[in-house]
């Protein structure tokens, strides 16, 4: 079974369906689905005020809601899997804490989805999709209780784990969309500045591949 925990965001709700459509359509294992909403997250309670989604930093609860034993996969919602998801989930490696694409770039758009700042920072997009190693020991301080007290900048910058502790994977496992070139070969893309269900991002690049899996998603066709 490839546990996968999903961010949710009630203001892009079609987002997280599509996503879980497309994985399912290519999927050669057993998948089950984990929606990162608030409102399902007993004992944790959103403190912060400088996010741009709802999971911004509930993802980082993965390790915990697994109960911090055997391996899960986090993904941003606003997201369509081309490939599957067993390919990516082959790529565990227990040397690592997480494994991650480790981005190194500088966005295109100083402002994203719903007027949202869009700043460059050390790490950026690396949490987007994080495959973690539950079991760590150094995971076991990612409770709700802590969580709701640290910064964004330790969370998203992993500073609670060594530059050892972080594997990488293939950058087609998170290819950002507009701020990389289109590549149509690409396992995994990202609509990080804004899923094409917004109307300022219905038309921007590769928006017909997240259309075509809604598109699916609605009408049970399949691919």
């Amino acid at each position: 079974m490839i546990r996968v925990f999903v961010g949710f965001d009630p203001r892009e709700a079609v987002a997280y369906h599509t996503f879980c459509q497309s994985v399912l359509e290519r999927a050669s294992l057993p998948v089950s689905f984990t929606p990162l909403a608030l409102n399902a997250l007993a004992g944790y309670r959103e403190t912060h005020t400088d996010g741009s989604n709802a999971f911004i930093y509930s993802r980082f609860l993965t390790p915990y809601l697994c109960g911090f034993d055997g391996w899960a996969l986090f993904a941003d919602g606003d997201m369509i899997c081309r490939a599957d998801i067993a390919e990516l989930w082959a790529l565990r490696d227990p040397r690592h804490a997480v494994q991650v694409v480790q981005h190194d770039y500088q966005t295109k758009a100083a402002q994203k989805y719903l007027g949202n700042k869009n700043e460059n920072y050390p790490r950026k997009n690396w949490s987007s999709v994080m495959l973690f190693n539950c079991d760590h020991p150094k995971h076991r301080l990612l409770t709700p209780e802590f969580l709701q007290r640290t910064t964004g900048k330790f969370l998203h910058r992993f500073e609670w784990l060594d530059d050892a502790d972080i594997g990488a994977l293939p950058r087609v496992w998170n290819w950002l969309t507009t701020e990389y070139e289109d590549n149509y070969d690409a396992k995994l893309l990202h609509y990080t500045l804004g899923t094409p269900c917004f109307k300022d991002y219905e038309n921007a690049e590769m928006a017909d591949e997240w259309h075509a899996a809604r598109a699916r998603s609605q009408s049970g066709m399949g691919v």
